[in-house]
């Protein structure tokens, strides 16, 4: 098991936090280290949405899109096992979403690894 201390959790950890504060804060200060999912936010928001149709992107929790907007570049990227990822999704979800995050977040983000494998 993980611990909330080892290094690539807390780079997701920051890296969820910038991508919250882009909800609130755009443009985001350029010294952050998510340009690359930014330059990719359109197509990420489009997985989401076509895995998540009941849920308009403006109508997602900020804290649960950030976590889905990461967890997905990840899968979209493939440099760690999409189990990792999810998990990942999955413990980030139980520390900044609500009490559904993480089921929600694990359907969503099921549903696009099952895209992405197609």
């Amino acid at each position: 098991m993980k611990t909330s201390l080892d290094p690539r959790h807390q780079r997701r950890r920051e890296r969820m936090q910038h991508l919250f504060t882009l909800g609130f804060h755009n443009p985001l200060p350029p010294d952050t280290d998510i340009a690359s999912i930014v330059e990719q936010l359109t197509k990420i928001d489009q997985w989401i949405a076509k895995s998540a149709p009941e849920w308009p992107i403006d109508k997602i929790a900020k804290s649960d899109l950030a976590i889905l907007r990461l967890s997905t570049y990840e899968l979209m990227e493939h440099k760690e096992p999409p189990k990792v990822v999810i998990d990942e999704a999955i413990e980030l979800a139980k520390e900044f979403g609500n009490p559904t995050s993480p089921k929600f977040i694990n359907g969503v983000l099921g549903n696009i690894l099952g895209e992405l494998q197609k």
